[in-house]
Order: structure tokens, then C-alpha cells, then sequence
């Protein structure tokens, strides 16, 4: 993810990620080796190719501990070891760095398509393809699990860890169920099932603002922000929550629906079955409905044409993305009161225009602050490949704890098919 400021960010402050272990003494035994799993990841992802000594003395872990990691982490296949480096004198270290053949199958699910990519575990898409779908979710899910089946047969000398699935809607953080996803019209849907049984790996699916937030912390985009917000702007408007350095999910994973908040009681019906809810009025698809409505020469279906009328002057182009400019700032008034963040990150097709567009947003989102400066507001100039790469973060950070989940039932077949006398 590409963030670019706005206009008036005042108070940058990030720098090299800070690993809080202030509560350290509190966490069970299990929690800080998970913790001194991150850390070891988190450097050899920023710093690969990395040595073991380097490692010790950036996370301050004892070298033995470094290496009981470490050994753990490559049978795992996290990590691999590299050429040994050049020194002057010495013993010439063996440098590690992330194991580029461990990869992910990722979808990004859009209401009558569905993106997907191969990604490593670096963030490198090795494939990306668009596919159609039908309305109905059973109808969808059987052709996203052949496409998917299909695309991983492609990469026969690849270790794929898992399935990240990044969605329009509220996925159940304990059953992954998909809950809500109005635009899709999908409700209390299990895609994760159908994929697994298809797929015979383990799948994971979060709303794709939430996917965006996990990618921008795994890949280490938002050093030592521990306070944010992203607002995911499409057909509708998703949003996640950072608080304290915690993804904060809520009952159900309900949490962070500022897009279903009415805020005109005689406004559009939203898909959610509500009136004037702020996605409405913010959302790529109201920037449509603003040109529609202002009797264009010829009306437009797509938020890339509207955009591309835009950049060639169009008068009411720019008009109906203002508009939405100016609802999506007003909306962010809300954003600011509940949670007061020190950041929030834009993605989506509005993005495409920020320069243009961004200076109408933080004018609204300012307008009426309570107190203090405004959070800094960012635009992600890559919304398409941020879900996927977001999809593909969901599988590393739910995968990469030293309490791994258990394998599946076909997992565990697979494994013990290809151990029979004859298998490859």
C-alpha cells in the first residue's frame, strides 16, 4: 500500500516500528514467544537478507534464542538461509531472509466479480486475474473455488500456506461466516467451508477494510501508528479500527459500520435496507448517481469512465466527485468524535483524483474538530492490490504464531497420501 498525504498533515510521525512490551511481565509464557516470533519476522521481513548476530542485536533477544527461533521458523518454512555474507574478517555469517517460495492464494470479492493473485510472502504478485460472478452466493462460491483451484495448479513448485479472501462486508471473527455484505446481497454465508472442502487448505476471510489495516501493519506501513482508522471506498464504504495497536473487532465483528450510520433520514435507500446512511452520499456509487442525475450527455455505469471524464475536464465529472469528496470529509467528522485517531487511510477509486479531491475531504473532515489537530489523513493509491495484499496478510498474521492451527482434515489425507510408496 502506497500512502500518500493529504494536504495539511502537520504532525508526521512515523519511523521504526516500536514493539510495545511494556505489559510483557503479564503475558503467559506461549504470548512471548509468539511476541519473539513477530519481532524475529518483522526484522528479517525489513531487513532481509539478515544474519542471526543481526537479529540478536536488533530485538535484543539472547542469540540462543534467536536460534531455537529461528531453527523453528525454517522447518516451518517461514524463512530460508541465503548466500553467507562477505566480511573482512571472520566467520562469514549465513543470511536469512523470508522464504519466497511459501505463498498465498488470495480473492478480493466485489459485487459481480471477484479478483484473485498468487502473492508471496514478501507482497510480490506472482499472477492477478479478474473473474465473473453470479449474484448467487452458492452459484458464486462453486465457480470462486474452481477459479482458485484452477489458478493454484499453475504453481506445482510453490508451498501455499493458506487462503486469504478479503470481502464487502462483516465476516464472523470466530466462525468466519459471512454475516452482512449488502452490496453482494450475501448474508450468514460460509464461503470459508466451501473453499476448504474445494481447496484442501486452510482459507481466511475478513471485510476488506480490515484486510487493508492487517496488510498496512504486516508489511510495516504504519510504523509506530498505534491509533487509526481506514475507510475502504467502493460500491459502499468499509472501515477498520485500530485502537492501542489492537484491530478492534466488536461483538460478531460488527465493529467500525460508519457507513451504515444514517445521517439524512430522507436519503437514498441504502443496501443495508436503511435511509440515508453516509455510504449513500460517499460511496463511488453515489458519485454515479450525482452524474446521472445531472443530465450528462450520456450517463455513465463505472466509476473508472466517471474518473476518466475527470481527468479530461468533464465539468460535471468533477462536480459529482466533489460532492462525494465533500459527503465522504462530513462523514469523517463522525470518525474523528468516536475515536479520535492520530491517522485515517483512504483507499479506493477516489484515490485515483486525490490530488484534486483530497483538499475537499480534510476540509470538511476539519471542520468542526472538538479539539486539538486533525488526525493526518493518507491516501492508499493502490486500493486493488492493498485488499489483496490484505487477503494475503490475513494468512500470515493468523498463521505465523508459534501455536499454528491444526491441519485440516484434508490436510491431514493429503499429507498422508503423499507419503505413500509411489507418491512424488
Amino acid at each position: 500500500m502506497n500512502l500518500r498525504p493529504g494536504t495539511k498533515s502537520k504532525n508526521g510521525h512515523r519511523g521504526m516500528k516500536r514493539v510495545d512490551l511494556a505489559h510483557a511481565e503479564l503475558a503467559s509464557t506461549r504470548n512471548v514467544r509468539d511476541m519473539n516470533r513477530d519481532i524475529l519476522l518483522e526484522i528479517t521481513r525489513s531487513k532481509q537478507p539478515v544474519s542471526r548476530a543481526d537479529l540478536a542485536r536488533l530485538s535484543g533477544l539472547q542469540p540462543s534464542t534467536v536460534s531455537a527461533i529461528v531453527r523453528q521458523l525454517m522447518r516451518e518454512k517461514w524463512i530460508t538461509e541465503g548466500a553467507q555474507a562477505k566480511l573482512p574478517r571472520g566467520r562469514r555469517p549465513i543470511m536469512l531472509m523470508l522464504n519466497q517460495q511459501l505463498v498465498m492464494l488470495v480473492a478480493d470479492l466485489r459485487p459481480g466479480n471477484a479478483i484473485l493473485a498468487v502473492v508471496d510472502i514478501n507482497g510480490h504478485f506472482l499472477s492477478r486475474e479478474t473473474i465473473l460472478l453470479a449474484s448467487d452466493a452458492t452459484r458464486a462460491s462453486a465457480k470462486l473455488a474452481d477459479a482458485l483451484y484452477a489458478l493454484r495448479e499453475r504453481y506445482p513448485d510453490k508451498t501455499f500456506e493458506g487462503v486469504g479472501v478479503s470481502v464487502p462486508g462483516r465476516v464472523d471473527p470466530e466462525t468466519q461466516r459471512i454475516l452482512l455484505a449488502p452490496n453482494l446481497h450475501w448474508t450468514n454465508f460460509d464461503l470459508k467451508q466451501i473453499l476448504e472442502d474445494r481447496l484442501g487448505l486452510r482459507v481466511e476471510l475478513d471485510n476488506d477494510a480490515n484486510a487493508c489495516l492487517v496488510s498496512a501493519l504486516w508489511y510495516g506501513q504504519m510504523d509506530g501508528v498505534r491509533n487509526a482508522v481506514l475507510i475502504a471506498v467502493s460500491e459502499g464504504l468499509g472501515s477498520a479500527i485500530l485502537v492501542n495497536g489492537q484491530l478492534v473487532a466488536g461483538r460478531q465483528g460488527l465493529a467500525g459500520e460508519f457507513g451504515h450510520i444514517p445521517i439524512d433520514s430522507t436519503g437514498p435507500q441504502c443496501g443495508c435496507g436503511t435511509r440515508g446512511c453516509w455510504e449513500t452520499f460517499a460511496s463511488s456509487k453515489a458519485a454515479l448517481r450525482y452524474h446521472n442525475d445531472s443530465n450528462p450527455k450520456a450517463p455513465v455505469s463505472a466509476i473508472r469512465d466517471l474518473l476518466n471524464l475527470a481527468v479530461e475536464g468533464d465539468a460535471k465529472a468533477l462536480a459529482a466527485l466533489e460532492r462525494q469528496a465533500r459527503a465522504l470529509g462530513r462523514g469523517l467528522r463522525l470518525v474523528t468524535a468516536a475515536l479520535s485517531p492520530e491517522m485515517i487511510i483512504i483507499i479506493g477509486d477516489i484515490t485515483a483524483l486525490w490530488s484534486r479531491l483530497g483538499p475537499f475531504v480534510e476540509e470538511e473532515m476539519v471542520a468542526s474538530m472538538l479539539a486539538g489537530d486533525p488526525p493526518l489523513l493518507f491516501a492508499a493509491s493502490d486500493g486493488e492490490l492493498a485488499r489483496l495484499r490484505g487477503a494475503a496478510a490475513l494468512v500470515l498474521q493468523r498463521h505465523s504464531g508459534s501455536e499454528r492451527p491444526a491441519p485440516s482434515l484434508r490436510e491431514q489425507r493429503s499429507a498422508e497420501a503423499a507419503s505413500l510408496p509411489g507418491s512424488r
